[in-house]
């Protein structure tokens, strides 16, 4: 039998997996159309003297992000979606309190903007509003690349075709 100690000191020890530096790497598995389907989406961007990390799984009806600043840690949690009767964008804080709401604005805006229910961790630091407008536009620079962002031309073009 292991002690507490002998234990404590394999798990310190313990490597699951070494970090990857991922360049705007995409993977995809199932249909996105189907209730089953994801796509994975991670990207690493120099910004402002920092560091950002990406990475968004797009579901069929959401898309989850995370963003990163320096490091690999979660940060704050939140969900936004479009509620009732008015179509109104609602944002919740599911972890990480209410006292810090960097990444609760970009959450509102990526709604707005895809039109999907956003779930956002965010860890950028509350005292860096321009690093947070730098990250989101990264952000919604890659959506758009990704198709999951239609800009008002494209838009357009559909609803007069139909």
């Amino acid at each position: 039998m292991m002690s507490s100690e002998e234990l404590r000191a394999s798990f310190s020890d313990l490597v699951v997996c070494s970090p990857i530096r991922t360049e705007g790497k995409t993977y995809s598995s199932g249909d996105l159309s189907s209730e089953e389907g994801v796509q994975v989406t991670s990207f690493t961007e120099d910004l402002h003297d920092v560091t950002l990390h990406f990475q968004i799984m797009r579901f069929s009806k959401q898309i989850y992000v995370w963003v990163g600043c320096n490091t690999t840690k979660f940060g704050h949690l939140y969900a936004a979606a479009t509620t009732r009767p008015d179509n109104r964008v609602s944002v919740t804080s599911v972890l990480g309190g209410t006292s810090d709401n960097t990444g609760s604005s970009m959450a509102r805006r990526l709604v707005l903007k895809t039109g999907l229910n956003i779930v956002l961790a965010c860890n950028i630091p509350k005292d860096s509003p321009i690093l947070e407008a730098a990250a989101e536009r990264k952000l919604v620079e890659k959506l758009k690349g990704l198709g999951y962002i239609k800009t008002a031309a494209v838009e357009a073009n559909t609803s007069t075709a139909q």
